[in-house]
């Protein structure tokens, strides 16, 4: 294993706090799932907080390499595949703020997608991302970055932190040597789980396929596993989960090394980027509003107006408007919301849908959008420009999902002065302050049980009660609008976390 350093690193404060992150997938580059938006918009903010940032990325199929300027190869790394090494070319640009580091390898990364094709995930992923875990840690040196912090992105990233600790911890001059791993968790159903005989392949000894200290989950070989048995410090975008998982029982899963590690558990919720959804500038809305107005629902009534003139519904300020945005579908709550959907649009409420869905469910609600006419729009698929405009204009937004796995559409929603009526229990509840609960922090309304019945009387019915009160429907939206969870809140967060991680190693 060595490296060759070709150029010069970039220059940068000797004095800032050092964090390379490992991802793979970056939203400006290459998009598979919500972690791109996450791996991106989070170390622009830490970057923009003077933090000395790396982002290394494999360079897939997916990825425009013009998006980040012109690229010079930053170095040749030698990495051990089984018996014989693979070499690995490094490729330095910028995006913004952010100095990219992209890993290439012709046949493992750039004639591919990150995770799989139309026949599913590849079958040699456990190859792949076992090599990017070591390009990254000997990348560090090649591109000579010694890092303080490696900030690992869910189970693709999974070996890094079990390379580092067993192979670079303490090494003398070398990038990673005195780095310490920040393991986040965002996906825990995506797992990278793989069989044991793979361990030879990866240069991993069998001693660590141990259940204590080790990557064996279920018999096998778990990369997510590994990630957070042998991170300094483990990540998830859920403090609640943090608060909950001392009391979870045992059960076999990756929540069981959660549960031994809990004091090195940190819970760093997701950011949202204000600068693209804020209502204060925004120049698609027919008013502007924002937290700071004498009366800031005066600017979402004239979007409100606005919006049911261009969607042909009835002009009725003091109707509530609930907007509903997501897929169709199981995921999104569909079979609850569709035995809903009548009894609901017999009560005096206007009702927006956006979001995709098959031909069928399609035609079923465009039956029911003519049988309401001037009081239910269906709006197929998804246009972010029309989520402004639709979030800018409406009171409510109904989230019937069972489980959502990121704050980011109701904080969004918030921020334009929405209301989430939402199922308790959904994932949501480090955002949300249910009304009934905590009247005077509160910025929701939420139902304690995920069926039809409890959504419509517990949430639409308590959320339009809650709407004629006119004086407390304007002190809920003013403290929807003023919650703060942009990705420069998150930043302060994570820099508390990277502290963290140092505290952890110097008392190693």
């Amino acid at each position: 294993m060595g490296s060759e350093p070709l150029g010069l690193p970039w220059t940068c404060p000797s004095t800032a706090l050092k964090v390379a992150f490992a991802t793979p997938e970056l939203q400006s580059l290459v998009r598979r799932t919500n972690l791109a938006e996450v791996a991106e918009q989070l170390p622009r903010a830490l970057a923009r907080a003077g933090t000395d940032v790396r982002v290394f990325v494999p360079y897939t199929k997916d990825i425009d390499p013009s998006i980040l300027g012109t690229l010079e190869t930053a170095g040749v790394v030698n990495i051990p595949d089984g018996t014989d090494p693979v070499r690995i070319k490094l490729l330095r640009g910028r995006l913004g703020e952010l100095e990219v580091i992209l890993v290439d390898h012709a046949q493992l990364f750039r004639s591919r997608h990150p995770y799989g094709d139309s026949q599913g995930p590849y079958a040699d992923n456990w190859r792949r991302y076992a090599i990017f875990a070591r390009a990254v840690l000997e990348g560090l040196d090649a591109i000579g970055f010694n890092a303080d912090v490696i900030h690992c992105m869910d189970w693709t990233t999974g070996l890094i932190p079990v390379f580092q600790q067993l192979e670079y911890a303490g090494r003398k001059g070398h990038g990673a040597g005195k780095a310490g791993t920040y393991f986040a968790i965002h996906n825990q159903a995506m797992q990278g789980s793989f069989e044991r005989d793979i361990l030879p392949h990866i240069n991993l000894p069998h001693r660590w396929f141990q259940a204590i200290q080790g990557v064996e989950l279920g018999g096998k070989v778990n990369y997510l596993k590994g990630g957070a048995e042998f991170a300094t410090i483990i990540g998830s975008h859920s403090p609640r989960l943090v608060a909950e998982v001392a009391d979870r029982p045992f059960d076999d899963t990756v929540l069981d090394t959660l549960r031994r590690r809990k004091k090195d558990l940190v819970g760093v919720p997701n950011g949202v980027d204000y600068r693209s959804w804020d209502p204060a500038s925004d120049p698609l809305l027919a008013q502007t509003f924002s937290a700071g107005d004498k009366d800031p629902t005066a600017g979402k009534r004239k979007c409100k107006a606005s919006l049911q003139q261009a969607l042909k519904l009835d002009n009725g300020p003091r109707t509530p408007l609930i907007c509903v945005i997501g897929k169709f579908d199981t995921d999104g709550g569909f079979e609850v919301l569709t035995e809903a959907l009548t009894p609901l649009l017999e009560r005096t409420v206007q009702l927006v849908m956006m979001g995709p869905g098959s031909p069928e469910i399609l035609e079923r609600l465009h039956t029911i959008e003519q049988t309401f006419a001037g009081r239910c729009r269906i709006i197929e698929g998804y246009n972010i420009n029309t989520a402004h405009v639709l979030l800018g204009g409406s009171d409510m937004l109904l989230m019937p999902a069972h489980f959502h796995s990121a704050p980011t559409l109701c904080s969004i929603a918030m921020r334009y002065g929405v209301v989430p009526v939402a199922y308790e229990h959904s994932g949501l509840e480090d955002c949300l302050v249910d009304l009934e609960h905590n009247p005077k922090a509160s910025n929701s309304i939420l139902f304690p049980r995920w069926d039809p019945e409890t959504m419509l009387e517990q949430g639409v019915d308590r959320a339009r009660t809650a709407y004629k009160d006119q004086a407390g429907w304007k002190q809920l939206v003013q403290r929807c609008l003023e919650v703060d969870m942009s990705w420069a809140a998150t930043a302060e967060d994570q820099l508390k976390a990277y502290r963290r991680v140092k505290r952890r190693l110097g008392k190693k």
